[in-house]
């Protein structure tokens, strides 16, 4: 499935491809960064960015239990989001939405969560649940506004504050 605008693209892509693998390590050192910043008033040590980056690189994201999509602009890759089955098949998670910074403001974030909207309704899933931190206001922000309503904790990740779902109803809007 390949989803397609004027400029953006998106389709699924190997978590270990150059492509993905350089968006992942974005999405990383950004959301690291900006946690590192506002807690401790550094970035993220290089040492423990790579080790992280690493150990999360797929991150459930591999078929058949998970797809990544990745977002061109342009034909320059641009974005990411990612869905993995969860324990209950009728129930799907959204993770790593990202656009690089330059890109942002586009429609290119809308377009990969209707994509990844898809991919879980292709998977089996009837909902799609994700969870985000506090500081990532335009993520929560993005989210309300593709209506996802916020809900209580579906899960006890380190880093999540804030949880939402979206019920996956017939195929997603164009």
């Amino acid at each position: 499935m390949t989803t397609q605008t004027t400029a953006w693209t998106v389709a699924p892509e190997p978590v270990g491809s150059p492509d993905a693998a350089a968006l992942w390590r974005a999405y990383y050192t950004e959301v690291s960064d900006r946690w590192y910043l506002l807690h401790e008033g550094r970035r993220t040590d290089p040492d423990e960015l790579e080790r992280e980056i690493a150990a999360g690189a797929e991150g459930g994201l591999t078929p058949p239990g998970g797809r990544l999509l990745v977002a061109r602009h342009g034909g320059v890759p641009a974005g990411t989001a990612g869905v993995r089955r969860t324990a209950d098949p009728a129930v799907a998670e959204l993770t790593r939405v990202f656009v690089r910074p330059e890109l942002r403001g586009r429609g290119g974030a809308a377009l990969l969560v209707a994509a990844a909207e898809d991919t879980a309704r292709a998977l089996g899933a009837r909902r799609l649940v994700l969870d985000t931190r506090g500081d990532l206001r335009e993520a929560r922000a993005l989210y309300a506004r593709l209506g996802y309503a916020e809900t209580p904790p579906h899960n006890d990740e380190p880093y999540a504050e804030h949880w939402f779902a979206k019920d996956l109803v017939g195929p997603a809007a164009t």
